[in-house]
């Protein structure tokens, strides 16, 4: 039996030391840190160079000699805790847990930004759940089970509060169900891209559409849910009943019939990225091949020797054309624009097993290692957002960073268009970095190099039966048509109709196109009501949207809690509160990129207001939504 336990130690001292023999530098130098105590790792000469654009840095820039050292002091400190050793810093403080995160990225990181590093750490002080007084009858409903949904009906369980899904699919999983494209996955590393108490043993560093849905359906299983949601019921319309403070909410149900449920509390988590958008282009309707939608993708589709063209060139197109190139005949791509596309060596890559080992079983690394890419992917470039009045080069850059940043992504285009030069006027953007969606390349610039694959920036004219033809009268034929378009984005909380205190539609409140919410998330006129993903809360800078959903339900929760200890039957957003904060949006998205006048972004309305992206830096937001302030709110007494 000893022999056995000896053997299996060995084991595992082999497999730490394979992991560690690749491991992150700067992520193993956090773990040192908080293993041993020892703070003489964030001194030289283990200085971290900065990285270049948005790769892990895994070296930090250290010499080898440096880097061997620092391997094997962590693996002999992580053998050391694995055999019973307790954690030296458990809980570091304020100052050094941003002193460690300034180290390990080599950039200053404000004082300010220590609550989300906080967050990600296994630390004593995060708060314990408490269970809420919840009066008999007290419900809560929840519109949809995608990200959003899912992480609302879990805080509301942890609470001990009733709660119903919501759901018109069969299946859980928003957008990560209905995206089946070929090459369809996440932008955002995955292990920034998950909820932060849902770790998961990911196989990629960017994960594609089925382990994205298999995440969701783990979590989904892991806190229970599947009881608590109620599938193919499709909500119509809600609507606020004053007299018994409650909404009532009519449903179709599977067999069609109508009903109608009541809740004290309603929360839409339908997200931004539904109903699909079609263009408006003259003869559409009258292609004869298969035609579809990026997100409605049959499954039984074949495009093998196929002449294939395709509408658009965002993030669906940027994944699905790298995908189908070499199987199709022909690939004609028709954009509207340019987009800036970032490089990151780990997009599309396994991850190497004794990685997966390393995160799986040292939740320190997988902690650190996350906390570096929220900054990094995050509040990293906020301020090179910033528009500079004195700058000379305004219509193609901001400022002195982000014009460097346009060098660096312009280098890289022109080192992945090879000798395709001629396409250099097509392909890179005339307006500054981040002005549209940020893209991860995943071979599109080599794709354009393939002789299959046709560019094409003239406008469409209409479409035939069998082509596309252009304004410059160019007659592109085609087989199959494909639609990457993207969504109506602006147009939030279509999928149902919901009325207010006072009647009114949200439709007509939100001026059709012009959607505003107090912290992107609640509406006078609309008591206890409260929408995920709202208005002005994509991190259009960067950043982990599961994360900003998070940060609203623990303010939707404290809201709760509120309304549940002080006996309250109805919150409402005051409607001075709500004007002075989407006035306060407008004026700081007025010095930003997406104000910028030379390129058309899905972020701004016809007015050319920004409705989509937050202006502000991720640590602010989570300040903002750290507690609710009932002062804010119009309160009743139940």
């Amino acid at each position: 039996m000893q022999e056995q336990q000896t053997m299996n130690g060995q084991g595992e001292a082999q497999r730490f030391a394979e992991a560690i023999a690749t491991a992150n530098i700067p992520t193993l130098l956090m773990v040192l840190v908080q293993l041993t105590g020892e703070l003489h790792w964030l001194e030289d000469p283990y200085q971290i160079a900065r990285a270049r654009g948005m790769n892990d840095n895994d070296t930090g820039g250290l010499p080898e000699t440096l880097q061997t050292k620092v391997r094997q002091a962590a693996l002999e400190a992580i053998l050391a805790w694995r055999a019973g050793r307790p954690v030296a810093l458990p809980e570091p403080s304020v100052e050094l847990r941003r002193k460690m995160l300034a180290w390990a990225v080599a950039e200053e990181v404000p004082t300010e930004y220590d609550p989300i590093i906080a967050a990600d750490l296994p630390l004593a002080e995060h708060e314990v759940v408490e269970k809420l007084p919840v009066p008999d009858g007290f419900k809560v409903l929840i519109i949809g089970a995608g990200v959003s949904g899912l992480c609302a009906a879990i805080k509301l369980q942890q609470a001990g509060v009733p709660f119903t899904i919501l759901e018109k699919s069969t299946t859980l999983g928003g957008i990560w169900r209905d995206n089946r494209y070929p090459g369809a996955g996440v932008d955002t590393p995955n292990h920034l891209y998950s909820y932060t108490f849902a770790p998961y043993d990911w196989t990629m560093y960017f994960a594609l559409r089925d382990e994205l849905h298999a995440y969701l359906e783990h979590v989904a299983e892991k806190f229970n849910l599947r009881p608590h949601i109620r599938f193919e019921t499709e909500v119509k319309t809600a609507d606020y009943d004053n007299a018994a403070q409650q909404w009532k909410v009519g449903v179709q149900c599977a067999d069609g019939s109508q009903e109608t449920l009541q809740s004290n509390i309603l929360i839409s988590a339908v997200g931004i990225f539904n109903p699909i958008k079609m263009p408006d282009i003259k003869g559409l309707e009258s292609f004869k091949g298969p035609r579809f939608h990026t997100a409605e993708w049959p499954d039984n589709v074949d495009l093998t020797g196929k002449r294939v063209a395709m509408i658009g060139n965002g993030a669906s197109a940027m994944q699905t054309g790298p995908e189908i190139q070499h199987i199709v005949k022909s690939l004609t791509i028709f954009q509207r624009s340019a987009h800036w596309v970032a490089p990151n060596e780990q997009f599309r890559k396994p991850i190497p097993d004794a990685m997966r080992f390393l995160l799986r079983e040292v939740p320190l690394y997988r902690a650190w290692y996350r906390i570096r890419l929220g900054w990094s992917f995050g509040d990293r470039i906020h301020s090179t957002l910033q528009k500079d009045p004195n700058w000379q080069y305004a219509d193609r850059s901001l400022n002195k960073a982000n014009d460097s940043h346009r060098a660096y992504f312009t280098n890289y285009i022109v080192s992945e268009i090879g000798d395709k030069t001629e396409l250099l006027d097509q392909v890179v953007p005339p307006y500054p970095p981040f002005g549209k969606r940020m893209l991860m390349d995943n071979g599109w610039y080599r794709m354009l190099r393939n002789e299959k694959v046709k560019l094409v920036s003239d406008p469409i004219a209409e479409i035939g039966p069998d082509r596309v033809i252009t304004k410059d009268g160019v007659e592109h034929e085609a087989d199959v048509l494909i639609v990457a378009t993207g969504f109506d984005v602006l147009r939030f909380l279509t999928s149902f109709e919901i009325r207010g205190r006072s009647g009114r539609r949200l439709r007509e409140v939100w001026e059709d196109d012009n959607a505003k919410a107090y912290l992107g998330m609640t509406i006078p006129d609309f008591p206890n009501f409260f929408c995920m993903y709202g208005p002005n809360l994509q991190p259009g800078h960067g950043g982990s949207l599961i994360f900003v959903v998070e940060m609203q339900m623990r303010y939707i929760m404290d809201v709760v809690k509120k309304m549940l200890t002080q006996n309250l039957a109805a919150v409402e957003c005051r409607q001075d509160v709500h004007d002075a904060y989407n006035e306060q949006i407008d004026e700081l998205h007025a010095n930003m990129v997406w104000s910028h006048p030379g390129m058309e972004t899905y972020y701004r309305n016809a007015r050319g207001r920004i409705v989509v992206n937050s202006p502000y830096r991720n640590a602010v937001y989570y300040d903002m939504t750290r507690a609710a302030n009932l002062s804010d709110f119009v309160v009743e007494p139940r």
